[in-house]
Parts: structure tokens; C-alpha cells; sequence
């Protein structure tokens, strides 16, 4: 893939560059309010940004976040608690207690950064009273594997937890509670990031209830009880949420790069769906481009972010990522003009040590030589081992980021 393969990493690399809360947080820490201020939140780039107020305020601060193992930065002022992802453990358990006996001491001349972003509802963990954390960890697993989406994923989480759903805000009553957000999610609906604990919640038990029989989620007992005695608690609290960087951030970096390479692109924006349908479309797409009957003309990359879902019915290793991007060559079937990238922007890509894959027009090809079935990996979910193999994954390690997938297809002349 040569230069196609430099120029897919660089504009992957611009991106999350783009994202950052060193690049994304300088309005906010260049205006922070004089007196105390209190620090709390969770997500793969809770301490990163935790790190960013404390270059700015060192005096009056305090608090504690909460980030996946690995994802730490070094904060002075402001604790860090590293925990699991996105299975929860008992660490998020003891870690989110602590944070809720913070929220329950302050007054109303406290002020409170709540720092989210993506990650959170498995660090941030607060079993309700009747749920333990092996049930949540068990609900949460099968979830993960059903190919639900994330909106249905958190609105389990939320009637399960004693934090989430705008819990948090009730808790910090009588403070003031301003959230920074990092969105990973499409749309960048607050209220599904990192579960929105500082948001108002519209969903309700019921439908909890309705996702997991959707996905015919095995439901503990207790799960069950408490989701079907559960009522709707309205809690009357101010919502002061700032978004600070989205997939639309970095899909504009990206595109900016492209441009300066002699590239066209094409905005799709954020995506949701099964990863394997939404390579077969985009593929459909990017042949259509270098046919020339498509809707724009080449050379041109097709962007889009998002976040795809995975039915897992395999016992491989891989991710969203992974899994759109073996789709992906399947359906290109070696396409000479067409390569492409698929990356998380967190630096991890489902079950992988890789933030994703690169796709070229020989990788069919290669996988071919060494004897390697595609379909075969595909179908047992091992999508990992397949681009290991031809040494085409992404590894950048924990970015310390997080605004979900980045795709990107070049369409070469």
C-alpha cells in the first residue's frame, strides 16, 4: 500500500491529534473561576483532562477521577483511579463510592468540574441497591456481545445505577455542577455519554426491560426485581454542559490534511448500524467512486465516525474496528484504487492491544499466500489475528482521547 498506507496513518494521527484535551479545552482552562473548585468524572480522557486544569489552576483544587487501566496522566491536585473497561470491577466500585462521598459534602459555594467522556459507564460504577457487581457485570458483557447500540446499552446501565442518569448533579445538590464533555457518541447526546450522570434522564425502567428481552439477554433475578419495582425519580438540578471536542473535530482535521494531499472528501459524519453491513455499503460506495458513477469523483477519501455494533457469535479476538475493516476487504475483493483505514480513536479497538486496521488492495491477496480464509476469521469474530498477521494493524496505545470510530476510504484515480 506504500504512501497510501503513510497518508491513512497521518490523517488517523490528525485526527485524534485534533481531540485532544490539550488541543480541544484552551477556551475553557484559559477562563476557570477564581475560588475552589472541585474535580470529578470518569472516561478514557478524564485524567488528561483533569491534567489540562491543573496547568492552569493548581491552587484551590481538588478531586478524583476515574480512567481505564493505562489511560492515567499524571495530576498533582486531582487523584486518578484507574479501573476496568468496559466490563466494570470492583475498583470503578470502590473508586465511584468515593466520588459520591464528595458530591454529598459540598455546599453551595462549592464549584465542580465534572470531566466525561467516553468510557465512563463502566468506570463510574454504582450498583443500585438490590444489584451486585457481578450482575452488573454479567448484563454488561451479554450486552456488549448482542449487537445492541450504545443508546440501549446505557439506558440498562442508567436504571441500574445509583450514579448515572443525572444521579451524580442530584448528589452535588447544593454545588454548582458544570460538565466538560468529550463526546463518543452520534449526535452527541450527553445524556448517553458516559451515561449522562449529570444529565436529566428521559428513559425509564420499562425501557430497560424492552431492550433486554429484545436481545434476549440472559437476566438475573435480582436485575429483573429491581427494573420492574423501579419508578422514575425527577430530580430538580441545573444542567451546565459544555462540549468540547466531537468526531466532527477530527473528521475536519482530517479532511483539512486530505485537501493539502490532493484529496477530495466525502462527509458521511457519524454512523451507527452493524459494522460488517456498514463496510458492505461503504464498499459498495467507494467502488462507485472509482467506477465513476458515484456521487463524486476521484482522487477522494470518504470520511465518517460514529460507533458501530458487533453481534459477537465467535470466540476470537477483535473489535468494531476490526471487524468493519475485514468486512470491508471482503467486499472490496482486492478493488486496485480502494484502501482505507478503521480506527478507534481511544488508541483500543474492542478486545486489541490496536486502535484498528489498515485495508489495501492486496490484503486478500496476502491473507491468500498465508493460507488464511477470511471468511473463516470473520465468522469466529478473529479479526485481530487476521490483519496481525499481515502486520497491518494500527498500534498506538491509549491516546487519552475519545470520540469513537474514525474511518476513512481512499479512492485513488
Amino acid at each position: 500500500m506504500g504512501s497510501n498506507s503513510a497518508l491513512l496513518r497521518r490523517l488517523f494521527e490528525t485526527a485524534v491529534a485534533a481531540v485532544t484535551p490539550q488541543a480541544c479545552m484552551t477556551d475553557l482552562v484559559n477562563n476557570l473561576p477564581d475560588g475552589k473548585i472541585v474535580v470529578i468524572g470518569a472516561g478514557k480522557a478524564a485524567a488528561s483532562m483533569a491534567a489540562e486544569i491543573e496547568k492552569h489552576k493548581s491552587a484551590e483544587l481538588s478531586g478524583l477521577v476515574i480512567v481505564p487501566y493505562g489511560h492515567a496522566a499524571a495530576c498533582e491536585h486531582i487523584e486518578v483511579v484507574e479501573a476496568a473497561h468496559p466490563v466494570p470491577d470492583s475498583s470503578g466500585v470502590v473508586a465511584t463510592r468515593r466520588i459520591l462521598e464528595i458530591a454529598s459534602g459540598l455546599s453551595a459555594s462549592d464549584q465542580v468540574y465534572c470531566l466525561i467522556s467516553g468510557g465512563g459507564s463502566s468506570l463510574m460504577i454504582a450498583p443500585v441497591d438490590g444489584i451486585t457487581l457481578a450482575d452488573k457485570q454479567t448484563i454488561t458483557s451479554a450486552l456488549l456481545k448482542s449487537g445492541a447500540t450504545i443508546g440501549e446499552i446505557n439506558c440498562v446501565r442508567k436504571h441500574l445505577s445509583a450514579i448515572k442518569g443525572g444521579k451524580l448533579a442530584a448528589a452535588c445538590w447544593p454545588a454548582r455542577v458544570r460538565t466538560v464533555v468529550i463526546s463518543d457518541v452520534p449526535g452527541n447526546d450527553v445524556s448517553l455519554i458516559a451515561s449522562g450522570p449529570t444529565v436529566h434522564d428521559q428513559t425509564t425502567p420499562a425501557d430497560a426491560l424492552t431492550v433486554l428481552q429484545h436481545y434476549s439477554i440472559d437476566t438475573p433475578r435480582s436485575v429483573r426485581s429491581v427494573l420492574e419495582k423501579s419508578v422514575v425519580v425527577n430530580s430538580d438540578f441545573a444542567e451546565d454542559v459544555s462540549i468540547v471536542a466531537t468526531s466532527d473535530d477530527a473528521i475536519a482535521a482530517a479532511a483539512k490534511l486530505a485537501e493539502s494531499a490532493g484529496y477530495a472528501s466525502l462527509v458521511l459524519g457519524d454512523l451507527e448500524g452493524d459494522a460488517r453491513e456498514l463496510a458492505t455499503s461503504h464498499a459498495a460506495l467507494a467502488i462507485s467512486i472509482a467506477s465513476g458513477t458515484g456521487p463524486a469523483s476521484p482522487p477522494l477519501i470518504i470520511f465518517s465516525g460514529g460507533e458501530t455494533s458487533v453481534k459477537v457469535t465467535g470466540s476470537g479476538r477483535g473489535g468494531r474496528n476490526s471487524e468493519y475493516a475485514l468486512a470491508l476487504a471482503i467486499a472490496l475483493d482486492g478493488h486496485a484504487k480502494i484502501s482505507a483505514i478503521a480506527c478507534d480513536t481511544d488508541g483500543i479497538d474492542g478486545s486489541g492491544d490496536n486502535a484498528g486496521c489498515l485495508v489495501s488492495p492486496h490484503s486478500l491477496t496476502r491473507a491468500s499466500e498465508l493460507s488464511m480464509d477470511p471468511h473463516a476469521y470473520q465468522a469466529n469474530n478473529d479479526t485481530y489475528h487476521f490483519f496481525d498477521a499481515l502486520d497491518d494493524l494500527v498500534i498506538t496505545g491509549p491516546t487519552r482521547t475519545n470520540v469513537n470510530d474514525f474511518r476513512a476510504i481512499l479512492v485513488d484515480r
